[in-house]
């Protein structure tokens, strides 16, 4: 007998686990923040605003994500632990509600040469495992499509031990996708033998003219004194085999001047030490000789494809996994859609969300072999977006850093309905930015401010959108500011030619930048800004381009070393106190003996990851106790480097502390926008905006007569954009030419020339739809960016 099922008609008493709505912080102290108090809604769209420096990064990720992060970390075995790295816990008293962090910021992508976007999604291994199942001939397993795995034969004898016990001849083969010319690179180095060695001098005439290979040291004797050739004797004058056992002879352990040492040819050793490390992270001297030594070029056996020739062979529907891998991801998305293949079903399905997903957010421009280190930061943080897009998981904090960066305001909408949907899958999203479009779909708003630095970190406003508006803070006055076009523009004083640049997407492009001006180059994303401006100049016309790459550096250097403004400071010092300049370096005499003038002691803990912990002798000044002792207009150098930027050009301005040549270079600090960063900051902390305002306030000081910059307003607040365009528009003033790649519409309503790339991204793009004044461009409403930009100005 079945019973009937009885449904409870009064509604259930409030669950006590549903109770928790929310995270709350109290007394939040990282960095700048003074004792923040915030409650922040779950399941909700909560975005952080605030001018450059107020703290948001601190709140958001300093704070929120650091302590969730290491919560994770503490429940795994101490094994586990050792490999990840250690965490202090935050300065807060209180952080509840806490779920689990997930952290989407604008670190670039790994610059290994063997990542591509592919490998750095999900979309690489699917395709794999569909041409091992579809693919024709069948040549093996998904690791022979895979350029990362070489193939591997092995035979010989094993043991099996059953009963008696008996030797069996077995064989062991793995087929890889690796091409082994170039090891999986699709790019092979040539050596310049002539950039090696002088071959009119013998070694002992220093013939070696590689760094680090003086006559004397220990690189030069390894083949000086290692019998296999004569170190009198001219180089040009060796037989084959000695040359041979110079520059090409395998590693094989011997003795040579008494120690054990491996001998290894001259070609082989520069491989190894030199050029199988990045390019960008190499000492600059090291880095001068390997562009003057080596030439990098498309590996002749696999086509720049990476693959071996086997995994080329193998075709689904005439493409080849090369093919696949090399057409717009747009396009291959349209080619897995065209597969019906009832067996991979499944697959297909996943594959074709995976591809469809980088459209949506605005990346189907890119091929899934593009190497990851080739990304924008923008573009790195919408790649990792992909990897949590098709996650099951809810209840889960996203955390992310400017999210539209890179973008133009075509596809901030996009990345808007991706804010959204993962919010209505149930989590919290936490964004940091500036864009008024982002703002606008929040549930919730956190300011910081007012200030940056030390003015900043306390919370002016929380609350909706609307009560933003119309509260008096920085955020709410300018969030409906809108730049008006300009009455009159400049006229050019003459043109930089570009013809027929064909760089990536580019269509054989024709275009005359205009000089002595203010030229904005603008595009959806992957339209080609970048190829044009900083593949296309013409060498040599005098061109200064400031990128958001990472400043070289180590954790010791800071604005006040990289901008060269602690020389002047320590030479002031020196003088007032009638000492040696030395004594003011943190790096030099005046350094901490017990932390190397670190400020921080890092202690190594072999298997597990290394503690930094401030210093206690000098409680992080960096400098020893007497040096602390002299003064400068009744200051200390440690309390200098402590000074916010702002602080410190009023500081050198006047009176006994007056140092015209730092408050040259702080003035242009304050320029770009940089007042509230200490001169001691290490470089490591800074995002990529400011490491390029850095750059710029550098180099603004330099003799180029063309100024390139690449999104100078990525991290800037809508109070600070005025701000950089006063900067840009003195830059033209004096005589400058600027060329800004850029998407924010002030900026571009600023120009007094417009080049506008598209009318699409990737081979949707790569011509020019507008050259001409804003006002044109508005009047016009042609293109995407003339949409956009008449709207945002209200014509």
């Amino acid at each position: 007998m079945s019973m009937a099922r009885t449904r409870q008609t009064t509604p259930p008493a409030p669950h006590a686990a549903d109770s928790h709505e929310v995270i709350r912080v109290h007394g939040a102290r990282v960095n700048n923040l003074k004792d923040v108090h915030v409650e922040i809604p779950k399941r909700r769209l909560t975005v952080f605003t605030g001018v450059s420096g107020s703290g948001k990064s601190s709140l958001v990720f300093g704070t929120i994500a650091a302590e969730s992060q290491r919560l994770i970390n503490e429940t795994y075995s101490a094994f586990v632990q050792g490999f990840m790295p250690t965490m202090a816990r935050p300065e807060v008293d209180v952080l509840e509600g806490l779920t689990t962090a997930i952290t989407v910021d604008q670190q670039r992508l790994g610059a290994d040469p063997r990542s591509t976007v592919g490998t750095a999604t999900d979309a690489n291994a699917m395709l794999r495992i569909l041409f091992s199942r579809l693919g024709d001939p069948h040549i093996g397993s998904p690791n022979a499509y895979a350029f990362n795995v070489p193939s591997v034969r092995a035979s010989g004898a094993i043991t099996v031990e059953r009963g008696n016990r008996k030797a069996v001849k077995a064989t062991f083969e793995r087929t890889g996708g690796m091409c082994p010319r170039c090891e999986g690179r699709g790019a092979v180095t040539d050596i310049d033998l002539t950039q090696l060695y002088d071959d009119s001098k013998s070694l002992s005439e220093g013939a070696l003219t590689i760094p680090g290979y003086t006559a004397g040291g220990w690189n030069y004797r390894l083949y000086a004194s290692s019998g296999f050739v004569d170190p009198d004797k001219p180089i040009r004058k060796y037989t084959k085999r000695e040359l041979h056992d110079l520059l090409y002879r395998e590693p094989e352990r011997m003795k040579i001047e008494g120690i054990n040492m491996t001998y290894e040819g001259l070609v082989l050793r520069v491989r190894k030490s030199m050029l199988s490390k990045d390019k960008e992270a190499m000492q600059p001297h090291i880095r001068a000789f390997v562009e003057r030594a080596v030439t990098f070029t498309v590996c002749p056996e696999c086509e720049g494809t990476r693959l071996s020739e086997a995994a080329r062979s193998s075709k689904i529907a005439g493409l080849s996994i090369a093919d696949a891998c090399a057409l717009q991801i747009s396009d291959l998305a349209e080619w897995v859609r065209g597969l019906d293949e009832p067996s991979v079903a499944p697959l297909l399905t996943a594959l074709g969300a995976t591809l469809d997903s980088f459209t949506e957010i605005g990346l189907g421009y890119l091929s899934l072999e593009r190497p990851s280190g080739t990304l924008s930061g923008g573009e790195a943080q919408r790649v990792k977006m992909i990897r949590h897009l098709g996650s099951s998981l809810t209840d889960t904090t996203y955390v992310f850093d400017e999210p539209t960066i890179g973008l133009h305001p075509h596809d901030i909408q996009r990345m808007n309905d991706l804010l959204l949907r993962l919010r209505d899958k149930g989590n919290t999203v936490l964004v940091v930015e500036h864009k008024p479009e982002v703002v606008a779909i929040a549930d919730h708003v956190v300011d910081l401010g007012p200030g940056a630095g030390t003015r900043g970190g306390t919370v002016c406003f929380e609350g909706t959108v609307e009560a933003l508006r119309g509260s008096d803070t920085v955020t709410g006055r300018h969030l409906d500011d809108r730049a008006a076009l300009k009455k009159t523009v400049r006229e050019p004083t003459g043109v930089l030619e570009i013809r027929g640049a064909d760089a990536n997407n580019l269509r054989d492009v024709d275009v005359d930048i205009p000089l002595g001006v203010l030229c904005v180059v603008t595009g959806v994303a992957g339209s080609g800004k970048s190829s044009l401006v900083h593949g296309s100049l013409p060498p040599g016309a005098d061109v200064v381009a400031i990128d958001q790459t990472p400043i070289k550096g180590s954790r010791r250097s800071n604005p006040a070393t990289y901008t060269g403004l602690l020389e002047p400071v320590r030479k002031a010092f020196a003088k007032a106190n009638d000492v040696k300049p030395a004594l003011f370096s943190a790096n030099s005499e005046g350094a901490c003996p017990t932390c190397n003038g670190v400020g921080v002691i890092y202690t190594d803990l072999g298997m597990m990851a290394g503690v930094a912990a401030p210093c206690e002798d000098c409680e992080g000044k960096r400098f020893q106790a007497q040096v602390l002792e002299y003064e400068l207009g009744g200051r200390d150098i440690s309390e200098v480097l402590a000074m916010p930027v702002a602080e410190a050009e009023r500081f050198f301005a006047e009176g006994e502390a007056r140092v015209p040549a730092a408050h040259r270079i702080l003035e242009r600090l304050v320029d770009v926008g940089l007042g509230y960063l200490t001169l001691g900051q290490p470089l490591t902390t800074l995002s990529g905006g400011e490491r390029q305002r850095l750059r710029l306030a550098t180099q603004m000081a330099e003799k180029g007569g063309v100024y390139v910059l690449d999104e100078p307003t990525s991290g800037l607040h809508l109070a600070d954009v005025q701000q950089l365009l006063g900067l840009l528009d003195r830059l033209v003033d004096s005589g400058k030419s600027v060329v800004v790649i850029e998407h924010h519409q002030a900026v571009m309503a600023h120009a007094d020339w417009i080049v506008d790339l598209g009318p699409g991204a990737g081979h949707d793009g790569g011509r020019i739809v507008f050259e001409g004044t804003p006002a044109d461009l508005v009047a016009d409403r042609s293109t995407l960016t003339g949409e956009h930009l008449a709207a945002y100005v209200g014509a």
